[in-house]
């Protein structure tokens, strides 16, 4: 007998203002399957999921769940219905404790009081039972990103979770923690569970996915599988065009040093010293690679550099010029570009239009204001051009930047930053969350910058950007730089292995 969906869509639109961003979409989930959602930036991926979940009420389209008809107009009836979503940022509360974060919403009562005797031992045993060990009396903001991830899916499990949805749910994990969830995943579908997976890494998706849909500009484009497609083909089906990732490089012309750091010593937030007498050097024209597993002190190393952090001891010169904890802005005006690692926190102001967004380091030089008054044409000219050059999905300039999805909010960060005059370009995860279209712009858009003689700071987790880019590649272990050396010295596996901490 044929196998029932459990959950399908029928023709599902959705329009915001004149953006469609679902376009008559069907789509199909079976029982205990992994079926990934590709699409760029802006594809309509997220809107969907967001149907599904009741984040969002579609303009036409039917759901069916398990054969059968229904509305969901809230997430409280896609939970009810047992559909469950990780949305790419958490929605944990980090001064509460693993299973309060759990339980919240669907606490276990005895009379008027809250029986948590009964709620931990129902949380243990999901635990036992799903191999997702977790301390169930850690407070969420002590816990790394990926045990925060497993109490996100253990909330799911404990609402009796039929289907869940994950966003992008790799993009903030180590390696490591990127294993463990496919082991976790792999334990769901064994158990009959079925998940959606919304993921732009294409690898990952080969090794994890038991079907793929592709969707462009709100439509979907083809269904198929691994085993009848390959990472080129689902590239191509995405954008509409072959992708290269791979760019020839012009040798590298040893120049002035523009970027000197040294004996760089940074604590983070508990006063912890997590950056150890770091010392490095880039010079104009070279792109030196920054690796290492996440965690290993890259983060306060970013954040020293760009002004957000102070110096505990060392020295940053720009060019010839000390410039030790200045502040962001000093920074900026001797030449420094800043991609975030956090684009919400440290590079967007949210409620901000795109178009303000763009302009927030230069919004008071000409053309866009001039002895105090602000020349409105020009912002919005200036966000039409960065709009159409770096292919933004958004209704228009005035549309506040939360409204975007996480990768158009990462293009409008790249937009601002590369779109002035700059000496060194600090880069920390620039591509985090893109699809592989937007990949292959902004990669090509580096290595314009370094052949024009700009000192790139490349800050990566993801090892085929380390090696494609970069001219020189340093690991971070442990707060300190454990090696320094030409990248065509070095094999994936080496580096890997020096990540590691061999």
């Amino acid at each position: 007998m044929e196998q029932i969906p459990v959950l399908q869509l029928r023709g599902i639109t959705k329009c915001f203002g004149e953006v469609l961003a679902n376009d008559q979409v069907d789509f199909d989930l079976y029982p205990g399957e992994i079926h990934v959602l590709l699409g760029e930036n802006g594809a309509g991926k997220s809107t969907l999921m967001n149907v599904i979940y009741g984040l969002s009420t579609p303009d036409a389209g039917t759901i069916f769940f398990e054969g059968s008809s229904v509305q969901i107009d809230r997430p409280r009836t896609a939970i009810d219905h047992g559909i469950n979503m990780v949305h790419q940022h958490f929605m944990l509360i980090p001064v509460f404790t693993v299973a309060e974060n759990i339980m919240l919403g669907d606490e276990v009562t005895r009379g008027w009081s809250l029986d948590r005797k009964r709620a931990y031992q129902e949380i243990q045993q999901l635990s036992e039972d799903y191999g997702l060990q977790l301390d169930m009396e850690a407070r969420i903001e002590n816990l790394s990103v990926g045990l925060q991830q497993r109490v996100e899916i253990m909330k799911a499990l404990y609402r009796k979770t039929r289907v869940l949805i994950l966003d992008e749910p790799t993009a903030v994990l180590t390696p490591q923690e990127v294993d463990d969830l496919f082991e976790v995943m792999h334990q769901l579908i064994r158990k009959g569970i079925s998940i959606i997976l919304i993921t732009h890494k294409l690898r990952e998706v080969m090794h994890i996915a038991s079907r793929i849909t592709v969707m462009r500009r709100g439509r979907v484009i083809g269904t198929t599988s691994p085993a009848k497609s390959n990472e080129g083909e689902l590239a191509a089906m995405m954008v509409g065009r072959q992708v290269t990732l791979q760019f020839e490089k012009t040798p590298l012309q040893t120049q002035e040093v523009v970027l000197d750091v040294q004996e760089l010593t940074v604590s983070d937030e508990q006063d912890r010293e997590v950056v150890h007498r770091v010392s490095f050097q880039v010079r104009a024209g070279e792109i030196l690679g920054i690796a290492g597993v996440q965690g290993n002190g890259q983060s306060e190393m970013a954040l020293a550099l760009s002004g957000l952090r102070p110096f505990k001891r060392g020295r940053l010169c720009l060019s010839g010029k000390e410039m030790t904890s200045l502040n962001p802005r000093a920074l900026m005006n001797h030449g420094l570009a800043h991609i975030p690692e956090d684009r919400q926190k440290h590079g967007l102001v949210l409620p901000y239009s795109v178009a303000d967004n763009q302009i927030l380091n230069t919004y008071h030089h000409f053309p866009f204001s001039s002895f105090l008054q602000r020349h409105q044409q020009a912002v919005l000219t200036n966000s039409n051009q960065l709009i159409d050059q770096y292919d933004i999905r958004a209704s228009g300039p005035g549309s506040p930047v939360s409204t975007l999805s996480g990768g158009n909010q990462q293009k409008v960060i790249i937009s601002r930053e590369l779109n002035r005059d700059i000496c060194c370009l600090l880069a920390n995860q620039p591509t985090r969350g893109l699809d592989v279209g937007s990949i292959e712009y902004i990669h090509q858009q580096i290595l314009k910058l370094r052949d024009q003689g700009v000192a790139v700071l490349l800050i990566s987790s993801e090892l085929d950007e380390i090696m494609s880019l970069a001219d020189t590649i340093a690991v971070m272990y442990c707060g300190k730089i454990v090696m320094n050396t030409p990248a065509d010295q070095l094999t994936k596996e080496q580096l890997g292995a020096i990540m590691a901490g061999s």
